[in-house]
């Protein structure tokens, strides 16, 4: 079984523009909004959450990217 998971930095990159990753802040700030998932795990280096339930609320809550 493949579990595809991410921390902060890989959902700063996803948020942000190609190239240009958001802050640490404004990423801390989204993934503790009441609509954003919950984390999957609490590591040492941080928590994780599963990529697809990333993607998902990027989808539905984040305007397209402009490349």
């Amino acid at each position: 079984m493949d579990i595809d998971l991410v921390g902060s930095a890989e959902i700063a990159e996803m948020l942000g523009q190609p190239g240009t990753p958001l802050s640490r802040q404004r990423t801390y700030t989204i993934t503790r909004s009441r609509t954003f998932p919950l984390p999957v795990a609490k590591l040492k280096q941080g928590e994780v959450w599963l990529r697809a339930d990333v993607e998902r609320w990027i989808q539905e809550n984040r305007p397209p990217r402009v490349s």
